[in-house]
């Protein structure tokens, strides 16, 4: 596959792309732990069909020790027993926020006061933040058909 779009070298989505990357930079440094961080990103990545982040953030998760079994397991994650409470509120929250156009309403009730118990406000900013910027990231990939599999942990620094 080639991508119908060079980002890493257009000028304008080079800026484009710094300026999301920028924003990651906040939420890495919020107190949201980087386990739940990568988790959240390869689900959204996972739904979007977006092979560039899906190969990325399988590669940085598993290189920051996270196990085979979870990284294989996150697209059943509701039936799988090897997530925490925690995280789990976290892919679900991910999940509808991804979806939002599926379902009236959006983002339930239920799925906010869970993750609400289970993350402070800070927390909950920062995975609001990583929702919504991994999915625009993911739209970027998917329209320009960046291809996946050649990603090396640390690559973007």
């Amino acid at each position: 596959m080639e991508a119908r779009l060079d980002i890493h070298a257009n000028p304008v989505a080079v800026k484009a792309v710094k300026h999301l990357a920028a924003a990651g930079n906040v939420i890495k440094e919020s107190s949201l732990s980087a386990t739940t961080r990568e988790l959240v990103l390869l689900r959204t990545s996972q739904i979007n069909g977006c092979g560039f982040c899906v190969d990325m953030h399988t590669k940085e998760a598993a290189e920051a020790g996270e196990s085979a079994v979870r990284l294989h397991l996150v697209a059943a994650w509701r039936e799988a027993t090897v997530y925490t409470p925690a995280e789990r509120a976290a892919l679900e929250l991910a999940e509808q926020s991804t979806r939002i156009a599926d379902a009236a309403g959006g983002v339930t009730d239920e799925a906010w006061a869970d993750a609400a118990k289970h993350y402070d406000e800070d927390q909950l900013a920062a995975l609001v933040a990583l929702i919504s910027l991994i999915n625009a990231l993911n739209r970027m990939n998917v329209i320009t058909q960046q291809p996946a599999g050649d990603y090396t942990p640390g690559q973007f620094g």
